[in-house]
């Protein structure tokens, strides 16, 4: 290994995840060596909050980092070696809309399924072009590694509109889920290898061994989870501890019904549950209230006590050992380690018997050159016949955004699975245009 320390920007600087992960990476300085960490957002106020916080952090955790924060794209984005991007366009008064308008008509409200997700795309689709844009001139060597939700929208707008870029769209959510399976089994997460396939939020365990000694878990897996769900007495993580979150994991049960072969991703149950989903929502207290009133209140309450102490010795920010995965994908990248991580690609070939140009998510051996993923034969027609028709929703999302068309949208909400007839999805299409006047293109 190299003596190299590396520069990283977070993008997104204001969100309540940069904390997490700012502590998870001083965590980690003997395999991933830091030189710099910069922080970037487009909104001063709520960055400063975090950037004050996280400056007296630094200063005594690792006074030999160089940490600075900025709304100045080139001061942000220059001589960086990786930026690790987690943006939310509109914030979470925009993340409430999206969860409100669909379940007045009856319909599932989710910031990244169905078309609340749709909404949060188009949304996110100019704020990551951006970002990229950025790092592509002030930075052309380097990395972005983008868990900005929904990834599977981003990831098909990567790939049509910035394809010469050096991006990789990864997500959190198999992560925390494998965590759960190494509990369940008694074995540590980095003991299991996993095989997996799908789309972002839309996919299915095929295989879960133990690395070491090629002890198969799976069958023990597929037996608890088809009668607990997901569930497990040990807190896994703070991030999906939540009631909401709980009873996710809990329906993961019901998953199995339809597809006992496999262990499914608990964002499923919006695609096959989502009568379940509605009648169990409250669209006057949605999962955004709950973020609100949880991990937003604590993570900047948090920040307000160091400033007001002018010390973070008392434990205020938590490490996000959720984010590990992060740095393990910077440094398989930085030192060519070609650990193997599930990642977001284009599929050439890797599922045999679905298209070569779909964004699909499937573990991938990561080095210098980025993710090259891993044969995972064919696919059973029930899974995909189910992924072909949300891939094709989400490409009709990033058509409808380049063409600015308002038909291609409007197509997109009435394939969703979530969303019953053309009629509901127009009045869905004609709330959201209004509540997104400020973000999406003028469609025609």
């Amino acid at each position: 290994m190299s003596d190299k320390k590396f520069n990283v920007v977070i993008a997104g600087g204001g969100s309540t995840y940069t904390p997490g992960i700012v502590k998870m990476m001083l965590q980690h300085t003997d395999i991933f060596p830091l030189e710099s960490i910069t922080l970037y957002d487009n909104d001063a106020e709520r960055q400063s909050i975090l950037g004050e916080a996280l400056e007296i952090v630094i200063r005594e955790d690792a006074p030999e980092i160089k940490f600075s924060y900025t709304t100045d794209p080139e001061k942000a984005f220059s001589n960086k070696d990786f930026c690790m991007a987690h943006i939310r366009v509109g914030k979470y008064a925009m993340r409430k809309l999206d969860e409100q308008i669909p379940l007045k008509y009856g319909v599932v409200g989710q910031e990244t399924c169905g078309p609340g997700g749709i909404a949060y795309g188009m949304r996110s689709i100019t704020g990551m072009l951006e970002i990229i844009d950025y790092m592509d001139k002030y930075s052309p060597s380097c990395w972005m590694l983008n868990y900005s939700n929904p990834a599977a929208i981003v990831a098909e707008a990567c790939r049509v509109l910035r394809p010469n870029s050096k991006v990789i769209n990864i997500c959190d959510m198999p992560v925390g889920t494998r965590r759960r399976m190494s509990y369940i089994v008694g074995k540590k997460y980095e003991d299991l290898d996993v095989r997996y396939f799908g789309l972002n939020h839309f996919g299915w365990w095929t295989s879960v061994k133990d690395i070491h000694t090629g002890e198969d878990y799976l069958p023990k897996l597929l037996e608890y989870v088809s009668k607990n769900g997901y569930l497990t007495q040990k807190a896994i993580d703070t991030q999906h501890m939540d009631a909401s979150w709980q009873a996710t994991h809990r329906k993961a049960a019901d998953l199995m019904k339809v597809e006992p072969k496999f262990l499914p991703n608990t964002y499923l149950k919006y695609y096959l549950y989502p009568d379940y989903v509605v009648e169990h929502s409250d669209i006057n207290h949605t999962r955004a209230d709950e973020v609100i009133e949880g991990r937003e209140k604590t993570v900047f309450d948090a920040a307000k006590e160091i400033v007001k102490k002018g010390t973070a010795t008392g434990g205020e920010f938590e490490v996000d050992n959720h984010a590990e995965f992060i740095v393990s994908l910077a440094r398989a990248l930085a030192f060519n380690t070609h650990e193997i991580m599930l990642c977001i690609v284009e599929n050439k070939g890797s599922i045999e018997n679905f298209d070569d140009d779909a964004m699909v998510e499937v573990p991938c051996i990561v080095g210098h050159n980025g993710p090259e993923p891993l044969s995972q034969g064919k696919i059973p027609n029930f899974e995909r016949g189910l992924m072909y028709e949300q891939v094709s929703v989400e490409k009709l999302v990033v058509e409808a955004y380049i063409e600015k068309s308002y038909l291609k949208l409007l197509q997109a909400i009435s394939l969703s699975k979530m969303v019953p007839s053309v009629d509901v999805a127009q009045k869905i299409l004609d709330d959201l245009i209004i509540a997104n006047k400020e973000f999406w293109p003028e469609l025609h």
